[in-house]
């Protein structure tokens, strides 16, 4: 047998385990899940020094590559990290279990009683890139909404994430639930995705996480059903009624409170008319924090610190420590921009204009719009969730932050008292 043979036998024995487990899963008790929760917390804080060294493996191996200082940032786990995921895990157990969850019901003047009840979606499919925390967040996500999940990580988190899954591991079995109601793909060999994207008869959703290379991979080839996360090509829109200390601290904290995820901001947009008094401040903020500062010509005559951008730049997610400024001329100037350049994912503006702040609500068509905060706050745990799997950009089924709700579907119940059609 031959390795894409040993892949594809692998890879469907994966998937026989999670359909299995999730029939179990989709009537397990929220006492069980929430036990195996906290179960999972606690292991992944007592595993800490097991889960560091694990980590600085791939933080060695991610170096000698030469990963760029915000994905090695991704890729870092220390005890403060490691800390947040495990609250993570203990915030999803806090969440309402929304499968049975009845959303509507109504009686027919015929005597039938219709519910519509909420119930997992079966078996998750997530492949994610770099960040090692995506591991316990998508596993207890799933988990909490009764959904077998099917994990493939990066090769850059291949230790890390492994450490992690064997903490999970340790929850459902304290807990008494299927050993393989998570599992993790335990090869780095890209034919594994490949495997995934095909296994109709056993996923029913895949969630890709990551760059633009893995989303447009998994969006031409996968025949399951998809969450699309694009990627995160975040404006911050600087109005000109915008109070200038805050529009500084938003935007410094947009851009560089972390360069390497989804949420930073990567265009900042600034009115003409506030240009000359204001821009200066906001660069002196950025570059004082060590971002590049690119921009159109106009910005560049204003400060010498502002590099001439590129047509490419308006379009690019640097995930580092580098922001595109333009000057626009208003507010449907900005929008006009944002719907040419952004990736539908999060964009704010910054203004003490109530009626500005509506127009850009409504005219910006993004999972995410923010009015006086930062872009960072992108993230379903900051949303309450407790955790996300992802940012979906699209619009079926699931749009923003991908938690626990969202991770189920409806069936309708249907009571009847010996009711025949005529």
């Amino acid at each position: 047998m031959d390795g894409h043979s040993n892949i594809a036998a692998m890879m469907q024995t994966i998937g026989e385990n999670a359909k299995e487990a999730a029939t179990a899963l989709a009537v397990a008790s929220t006492e069980a899940k929430n036990s195996a929760l906290r179960e999972m917390a606690a292991s992944l804080r007592n595993r800490k020094p097991e889960i560091m060294a694990e980590n600085d493996k791939d933080m060695a191996a991610g170096a000698e590559k030469g990963l760029t200082t915000a994905m090695l940032d991704r890729l870092k786990l220390d005890e403060d990290r490691i800390e947040g995921v495990a609250a993570g895990l203990e915030a999803i157990a806090g969440l309402i279990d929304p499968v049975g969850s009845i959303e509507s019901a109504w009686d027919r003047p015929n005597g039938l009683q219709i519910e519509r009840v909420r119930v997992p979606l079966g078996v998750i499919g997530v492949i994610y890139e770099s960040r090692p925390n995506v591991t316990a967040d998508a596993g207890g996500l799933c988990l909490k909404a009764g959904n077998a999940a099917i994990l493939r990580g990066g090769s850059e988190s291949f230790y890390s994430s492994r450490a992690i899954m064997s903490c999970l591991s340790d929850g459902l079995r304290a807990a008494n639930l299927p050993e393989h109601a998570i599992q993790l793909v335990p090869v780095t060999d890209r034919a594994a995705v490949g495997e995934m994207l095909r296994m109709t008869d056993y996923i029913d959703v895949i969630v890709p996480r990551g760059g633009k290379s893995l989303i447009q991979r998994v969006s031409d080839e996968s025949k399951v059903p998809l969450f699309k996360h694009l990627e995160g090509l975040c404006h911050t829109y600087v109005h000109e009624a915008a109070n200038p200390e805050m529009a500084l601290d938003i935007v410094v904290n947009a851009k560089m409170r972390r360069t390497g995820i989804c949420g930073a901001m990567e265009n900042l947009l600034i009115d003409r008319a506030i240009a000359s008094g204001q821009l200066t401040n906001l660069v002196n903020g950025l570059v004082a924090a060590g971002c590049e500062v690119r921009g159109d010509p106009e910005s560049c005559a204003l400060d010498s610190r502002i590099i001439a951008a590129s047509a490419e730049d308006w379009d690019t997610e640097y995930l580092d420590s580098i922001v595109s400024v333009k000057q626009v001329d208003g507010i449907d100037d900005a929008i006009s921009f944002i719907r040419k350049h952004g990736s539908d994912h999060t964009e704010a503006i910054i203004t003490d204009d109530a009626a500005t702040a509506e127009t850009f609500v409504n005219n910006v068509d993004s999972a995410i719009v923010m009015i006086n905060a930062s872009t960072q706050f992108a993230d379903g745990g900051e949303f309450g969730m407790g955790a996300e799997i992802g940012i979906s950009t699209g619009k079926l089924h699931a749009r923003g932050p991908v938690g626990v709700e969202q991770l189920t579907s409806m069936k309708y119940i249907v009571r009847g008292t010996g009711q025949t059609r005529p």
